[in-house]
């Protein structure tokens, strides 16, 4: 778990890195990526607050750790792919 937690981490720092780019050239795509970002923050949590409610993650504190650590991977991993690929062209 502590793994998914690093990796979660380097993850995040990476598409933080993708964003600051955009952002710090302005401009209307800046205003989009803002909008995007908020947007994806709060998807991201409404649906594991969902799944929580749900009982969808599990039962102890670990089962709900992992599952909460990996959704959060897979939203990033989301996001660092849509990144770059708008860095690509």
């Amino acid at each position: 778990m502590a793994l998914d937690a690093w990796f979660l981490s380097l993850e995040a720092s990476n598409v933080i890195a993708l964003r600051l780019v955009r952002l710090a050239l302005g401009g209307a795509q800046a205003k989009t990526e803002s909008r995007k970002m908020a947007d994806e923050k709060l998807a991201a949590l409404l649906e594991l607050q969902w799944k929580l409610a749900t009982g969808r993650v599990g039962l102890t504190a670990v089962e709900i750790t992992r599952s909460s650590l990996q959704h959060y991977r897979t939203a990033v991993r989301r996001n660092r792919t849509r990144l770059a690929k708008a860095r690509s062209r």
